[in-house]
């Protein structure tokens, strides 16, 4: 019976540790890749990428992109690399409108 009395307790643990190795696996692993956010944000736009860079902010993976739109203009856009940042409809962030009408880059 001593068999049963350790048994129990050394699954419990073995079933906890893979549960935790599991979580610390999924939270290194980007849930949106580089390629999966430039892939996106090009068909979203219609636009050619300029630029596209991984960051860390805040401890969140982030992509910073740079996309010229078919209008000619020069778009930055920031998409998180967790999925449920992102909203279906609209994955990627624009930044603000600029103030003046002149300061946009046309290409």
């Amino acid at each position: 019976m001593t068999t049963h009395k350790n048994f129990i307790p050394a699954l419990l643990i073995w079933l906890i540790m893979g549960v935790v190795a599991t979580a610390s696996a999924q939270s290194s692993e980007p849930a949106v890749t580089l390629d999966q956010a430039v892939l996106k944000v090009q068909q979203d736009t219609g636009g050619r990428i300029l630029s596209a860079e991984p960051h860390r902010v805040d401890r969140k993976l982030k992509y910073f992109i740079k996309v010229l739109t078919p209008d000619g203009h020069v778009q930055k856009l920031v998409v998180s690399s967790e999925a449920s940042k992102n909203p279906a409809s609209n994955q990627s962030t624009k930044n603000p409108p600029a103030k003046r009408a002149g300061s946009k880059e046309k290409h």
